[in-house]
């Protein structure tokens, strides 16, 4: 059911910082269910579009995942280089391009056919990303270069070809905690069946 915009009334923004993405500060009145108008305080942070893709080989049963450094793991305490979907910014691309793009500078894997799934917001309380996901089909011989991420934006990426239910396995081990990754782990195996078809 969709909500009225008209409980909802922004009465001032700020912006607390203006770096790698726009933290903003907002004062807002809210009317509530019972017809109460709250002002509420919220933060909010200004991110782009984004994109995600599970790669999955039927010939071997498997998923093709990356592993990399991300440093809000890493200040959380948690192992900083964490296992994912290959993923990306859209950077002004149509979803499936840019897709395209990152499975490619991330894996080395060139994609024949990027069957879209549905998009979702990851952290709605306070970003305003929203994520695109996507599943392919790949075989061996569709991975046509090493991957590893782009050297000019710094990145160090491991590919990692890992059996499907052994990385579902990992979801419930802790060696898997990125949540679009659960999320397209647990779609494939929703899915092999017709995956495998």
């Amino acid at each position: 059911m969709m909500q009225p915009k008209s409980r909802v009334k922004i009465v001032s923004e700020e912006t607390l910082s203006n770096g790698w993405t726009r933290l903003s500060s907002y004062l807002l009145d809210y009317i509530d269910r019972k017809s109460a108008t709250q002002r509420l305080k919220r933060e909010v942070y200004h991110r782009t579009p984004a994109a995600c893709i599970l790669l999955y080989d039927p010939k071997r049963d498997l998923v093709v995942l990356v592993r990399q450094f991300r440093l809000a793991v890493h200040l959380n305490g948690d192992p900083s280089w964490i296992i994912e979907v290959p993923a990306g910014l859209l950077d002004d691309d149509h979803p499936e391009a840019a897709i395209r793009r990152e499975a490619m500078e991330e894996t080395g894997y060139r994609l024949r056919d990027a069957r879209f799934l549905f998009k979702s917001y990851t952290s709605p309380g306070a970003v305003t990303e929203v994520v695109h996901f996507f599943a392919a089909l790949v075989d061996i011989a569709d991975r046509v270069a090493e991957g590893g991420g782009l050297d000019e934006e710094h990145e160090d990426i491991e590919v990692l070809e890992i059996p499907l239910d052994e990385a579902a396995a990992m979801i419930e081990t802790g060696e898997i905690f990125d949540v679009k990754t659960i999320v397209l782990l647990q779609w494939a195996l929703l899915n092999r069946a017709k995956l495998a078809a």
